[in-house]
């Protein structure tokens, strides 16, 4: 099978050698078949390349032109623009000689509006002229010559100030109350000095372009509710002539209840003590002006003795027939009486002198828990923000003045009671001496 297979290959082959081989004459016609045809391409090439090469000349030739064309242009820009140039500096020269001192007078419109910008920008007649301190604002940052219709308007500008600060108007404006409420009421304007409205001063809320009533009402306000429901031509008003300054330093001065928040625990109970020794003291007080009274109403009536009041009881020891031959023991008897009385007298007296010795106490002790809190802060801040160390500050001074507060009215308390107790006493022994007086002597009792 194989030798057939190689047998059959080897024919094949030798038939296609037999087949390839040209003859002489045909070979060497080939050669000059395919040399004709490579002379005719190189001759098509050579023609495009010359095409091409004229083609590449003329579009140089082009841009030459075109290069020359634009370097005359550009020369002939270059000379207009130095001429503009020129032209816009004589220009320029020129404006300034025109305008002359008008440019200073434009540099001070500007500035003017910056400074009545600033000053106007709290200012209570914003709400009426809302566009004013906008209007000034664009003046004063222009970078351009203002034109004569804005120096006009800002001329009318500050005639509208003036006239509405002579003014005394009730106009509508929106005010926001206490509780946040936005609403339209009616305001009473003095000047840019001061506005209310029919309960509360108002002040200038520059971001809500509104009127704002203040969390805290001075004590004036009556007076403005009577100003607004009178009609007598000339009215006392309380006015604010800092333009709102010094209403803003009422709102942050404590009242008597914040002072006393400020002494915080340890001022409390100064309070607490204080009030206490007032109530004993009055209590006290009373006390003995009732007896005294009692005791004065006995001594015009000694014969009938009344155990309502000191004296009285005093008396009824004696009875109605004393024995005289013991006048010692008589006289113990009414000393004893009287030393009996003397407790009931001066009761309350030595708690209120107690009270009077530890108030200021207190206070100091105050005073060091202040301080104790202040270093605290000064610690934990190291002392740059004031406003820490300002509650530790306010406990220190405020305990101490709450200490003098209740010592010292509690001293003189102290000193008239024992007075009118020691009044008191004084009578009922001045009273007993008389007594015994007239014992010796054998008289009767007599008013």
């Amino acid at each position: 099978m194989k030798r057939l297979l190689w047998v059959t290959c080897a024919a094949l082959f030798s038939l296609s050698v037999q087949a390839n081989v040209l003859t002489p004459d045909q070979l060497l016609e080939r050669i000059r078949s395919e040399k004709n045809t490579e002379e005719q391409l190189m001759q098509e090439r050579e023609q495009r390349f010359l095409a091409s090469r004229n083609q590449q000349a003329q579009l140089l030739a082009d841009a030459k032109k075109a290069l020359v064309q634009q370097e005359s242009r550009a020369a002939a820009l270059k000379s207009t623009f130095t001429a503009n140039e020129q032209e816009l500096a004589d220009q320029e020269q020129l404006l300034k000689q025109q305008v002359g001192d008008l440019g200073e007078l434009f540099a001070v419109v500007r500035q003017s509006a910056g400074d009545l910008a600033g000053q106007w920008r709290s200012s209570l007649l914003n709400v009426q002229f809302p566009q004013r301190v906008e209007q000034l604002d664009r003046l004063s940052k222009s970078r351009v010559l203002p034109s004569a219709a804005q120096v006009e308007s800002f001329w009318l500008t500050v005639l509208e100030d003036m006239i509405a600060t002579g003014r005394v108007e009730r106009v509508a404006a929106p005010v926001i109350g206490a509780d946040g409420q936005r609403q339209t009421q009616d305001v009473f304007r003095v000047g840019p000095f001061s506005a209310y409205s029919e309960q509360a001063f108002l002040t200038f809320s520059e971001g809500d372009n509104a009127y704002r009533a203040l969390p805290k009402q001075p004590s004036a306000i009556g007076q403005v509710k009577q100003w607004i429901g009178s009609n007598d031509a000339v009215v006392m008003i309380p006015l604010d002539p800092t333009r709102g300054a010094l209403i803003e330093q009422l709102q942050r001065q404590p009242s008597v209840l914040d002072r006393l928040k400020q002494g915080g625990l340890v001022g409390w109970v100064i309070v607490a003590l204080g009030v206490f020794g007032f109530a004993l003291a009055a209590w006290r007080l009373l006390g003995l002006m009732q007896v005294l009274g009692s005791v004065r109403a006995q001594m015009r009536n000694l014969s009938q003795p009344n155990s309502n009041n000191p004296l009285g009881r005093v008396l009824s020891v004696l009875g109605p027939n004393p024995q005289l031959s013991d006048l010692e023991t008589l006289e113990l008897k009414l000393d004893e009486a009287v030393m009996q009385e003397v407790p009931q007298l001066e009761k309350g007296q030595g708690l209120l002198k107690l009270l009077a010795a530890v108030a200021p106490l207190l206070g100091l002790l105050g005073t060091v828990t202040g301080m104790i809190i202040t270093f605290q802060a000064i610690t934990q801040s190291g002392g740059g923000d004031s406003r820490l160390m300002a509650d530790g500050i306010s406990q220190a001074l405020v305990t101490t003045v709450e200490g003098l507060v209740v010592a010292i009215p509690l001293l003189f308390l102290h000193s008239i009671l024992s007075a009118r107790s020691k009044t008191v006493v004084q009578l009922l022994e001045q009273q007993c001496v008389g007594l015994l007086a007239l014992h010796m002597t054998g008289s009767k009792r007599s008013e």
